[in-house]
């Protein structure tokens, strides 16, 4: 690849820029292509190098010294990570520069600690060690320090897995049925399908593998009452209104309309009739109060860490602190305990979140089934098993990256007595 100094100032600024944890990563990038006139090769480059040192900071401060700038690490970066040789750099950097970058291209591996290795902050890498191994830490961190692959959810009320697949490959994008997900295809690459034909008229969405396997725990049944209590964005409840084949009534519960007005053109293209958005402002909201005891699932995609994710928002692991998981369970909690009052007896629950901590997750459910005794466990490997999808996940489900190829995501399946 031929690099300019326009791209390697492009790299530091916006390696500079994220490094400031003032907003999400993928907000800052957007922010900084919308100002700027940047081609899609320098675009693809200035992103992959601010996102190299997200994912590899503690290394790469190890290696190129703790007063190296931002600037810096994104040389570093692309010296040890991304395979730039000094030729290539060669009439872009000054002759200072060009000094710095070959006596970092020599430098020896550094010696680490554990959490530098795995380039997760301290206090991260001491709670995972509380339940793994040093050797399944590293297995995680390695595969959360890769990019996710692109995953795809076929809207089964339009298309067929199948034909979506022989289509793509027609017009030479690969692709592959997901391992588990009955709906799911992995690209090979990751081609700019928001203006694709199939996204346009809802036969398709993005959505990760282990996102999608939610759905099928909450198994939704035709003409049922449905409730997505932390809704979002919607990508799993136009899973579970393809599920339901469009019959029943399903609730999407948000406390952010901002979120909720991403789901309504979704839904018009999905050609679901049976989705009915509500913001809502908190778990105590008058509308979740007159549902109680009439709902027959609900799902509870709490909010999170987001720690499972980091394949896609490695800054996640710089801006989350022990303080701000502590006031996340608390929320956790709450939401559920709130949202286990909209079931039927005999109802079922789905709690979820895409972290790898155990207090937001089986934590979070201990806590509630010992205050909730009408609510007990069923088996998640049990409930998949039934529907044909055989993953090898735990009696709650546990997905991680390096185990299923999927973002990592818990899940508990509850259900009220009867």
């Amino acid at each position: 690849m031929r690099i300019s100094a326009k791209m390697i100032e492009g790299a530091a600024v916006m390696t500079a820029e994220m490094l400031k944890f003032a907003q999400p990563a993928d907000a800052t990038l957007s922010s900084y292509f919308r100002a700027q006139k940047t081609g899609s090769r320098e675009r693809a480059f200035i992103a992959e190098t601010a996102y190299a040192v997200l994912r590899r900071r503690r290394w790469l401060t190890r290696l190129a010294g703790a007063g190296a700038n931002p600037g810096q690490l994104a040389l570093a970066a692309l010296l040890r990570l991304q395979g730039v040789n000094l030729r290539q750099l060669d009439g872009v950097l000054d002759a200072q520069e060009m000094a710095w970058a070959a006596d970092l291209k020599a430098k020896p591996e550094p010696v680490l600690t554990l959490a530098e290795q795995a380039d997760f902050p301290d206090w991260l890498a001491e709670r995972l060690s509380q339940h793994m191994s040093a050797e399944e830490m590293l297995e995680l961190a390695r595969a959360l320090n890769r990019p996710a692959p692109l995953d795809l959810r076929v809207n089964e009320i339009k298309a067929k897995r199948d034909e979506t697949i022989a289509r793509f490959a027609a017009e030479g994008i690969a692709g592959e049925p997901c391992r588990y997900s009955p709906q799911g295809i992995r690209l090979a690459t990751k081609p700019l399908l928001s203006r694709h034909p199939l996204y346009f008229d809802g036969s398709i969405e993005v959505q990760d593998e282990g996102s999608q396997l939610l759905g099928y725990l909450l198994a939704p049944k035709r003409g049922e009452m449905v409730v997505d209590f932390c809704a979002g964005a919607g990508g799993k409840t136009l899973l579970l209104g393809a599920l339901m084949r469009s019959t029943g009534r399903l609730y999407a519960f948000d406390v952010s309309d901002k979120r909720l007005a991403k789901l309504k053109p979704r839904v018009a293209r999905s050609g679901l009739s049976n989705v009915h958005p509500a913001c809502i402002a908190g778990e105590n909201d008058q509308r979740v109060k007159r549902l109680a005891g009439k709902i027959d699932r609900v799902l509870v995609d709490a909010p999170c860490s987001g720690l499972g994710t980091l394949r896609r928002n490695p800054d996640l692991k710089w801006r989350q602190t022990p303080e701000s998981v502590a006031e996340l369970t608390r929320k956790q909690g709450d939401i559920l305990a709130s949202a286990s009052r909209l079931l039927k007896p005999g109802g079922r629950l789905v709690y979820a979140t895409c972290s790898i901590l155990g207090e937001e997750n089986e934590g979070v459910v201990d806590g509630f089934l010992s205050a909730h005794p009408d609510f007990h466990r069923i088996s998640a490997r049990e409930v998949l098993a039934k529907q044909g999808i055989a993953v090898d996940c735990g009696e709650d489900m546990r997905l991680a990256p390096h185990r299923h190829g999927t973002d990592g995501f818990y899940a508990a399946v509850l259900e009220r007595s009867k």
